[in-house]
């Protein structure tokens, strides 16, 4: 298991319990918690605390998006799992930008799979995919879902871009001559 998705997976567990107790405990000592007694050599302690800090610092915001893209599941109505599944999904959707679009909505589905009921992960996958969409027809594009280009693609751009101005010019040169071929030959037969 990689780093990333076990810091998902303690993030998951500390926000169940966070939520199961009504959020009457702080959700991010309960994390550190967990940390010490399940991962203690985890190497993104931080990565795992920023995602529950940052679920409980928007959660007006991420449950807002969630009960607006699953509209015949009422916040309460869902499981506790999922609910808190679809709150890291949202969160890394909507508030990480160093984190690609799929690989959060990626992380999210396997951890509903991984911990919740038979189609949380086909319920998370839709209502993960509607947010996307939506951020999308907004215009939201992330920096880490942008295509990158790699130096030698740039360099193939480049040449190519290069090739297609001296074709063009080309193209114009021959277009030009023979402009002046059909003109003197119209004057030849005029007289």
């Amino acid at each position: 298991m990689s780093n990333r998705h076990l810091c998902r997976a303690l993030a998951l567990q500390s926000l169940y319990e966070w939520d199961f107790n009504n959020s009457s405990k702080d959700a991010v000592e309960i994390l550190r918690r967990n940390i010490a007694e399940f991962a203690p050599d985890l190497d993104e302690k931080d990565f795992a605390e920023n995602i529950v800090a940052g679920i409980i610092e928007h959660r007006e915001t991420i449950d807002e998006l969630i009960t607006r893209f699953a509209p015949d599941w009422p916040l309460a109505k869902i499981t506790t799992v999922d609910r808190n599944v679809l709150r890291i999904g949202t969160f890394e959707l909507t508030y990480t930008h160093e984190i690609p679009s799929k690989v959060a909505i990626n992380e999210a589905i396997e951890l509903a799979k991984t911990f919740g009921g038979e189609s949380s992960g086909k319920f998370v996958n839709g209502v993960l995919g509607a947010v996307f969409r939506d951020q999308v027809a907004q215009g939201v594009m992330k920096e880490a879902d942008k295509p990158k280009e790699s130096p030698s693609a740039e360099a193939s751009t480049s040449a190519k871009a290069t090739v297609d101005e001296t074709e063009d010019k080309e193209a114009s040169e021959e277009k030009k001559a023979m402009q002046e071929e059909a003109s003197s030959e119209e004057k030849t037969l005029t007289e």
